[in-house]
């Protein structure tokens, strides 16, 4: 189960994600980052995500690599988009 809280400041959009982030929900979480204006930064904040699958980490490696900030990403996570960056 995901769950996704939206908080702004300025021109930041910060997603907090708690949970697990699976393919099923990529879709969503695309969906809910179109809807925001152009201009804005986009955060991703994952402290609270305890596992993902490899759909989920394919997307987070295409939004750092399209400008989204992951913040508070553990480690084994960072490693995986790292890896999968590279193949971009």
């Amino acid at each position: 189960m995901l769950k996704i809280q939206r908080t702004t400041a300025g021109q930041r959009v910060v997603f907090t994600l708690s949970g697990h982030i699976e393919g099923d929900q990529v879709a969503e979480l695309q969906r809910l980052f179109t809807l925001e204006a152009d201009g804005v930064s986009l955060v991703l904040d994952l402290h609270e995500v305890e596992l993902v699958d490899r759909e989920a980490v394919r997307f987070l490696a295409r939004c750092e690599a399209e400008g989204t900030t992951l913040a508070h990403c553990p480690a084994y996570i960072r490693e995986w988009v790292v890896r999968e960056r590279a193949q971009l």
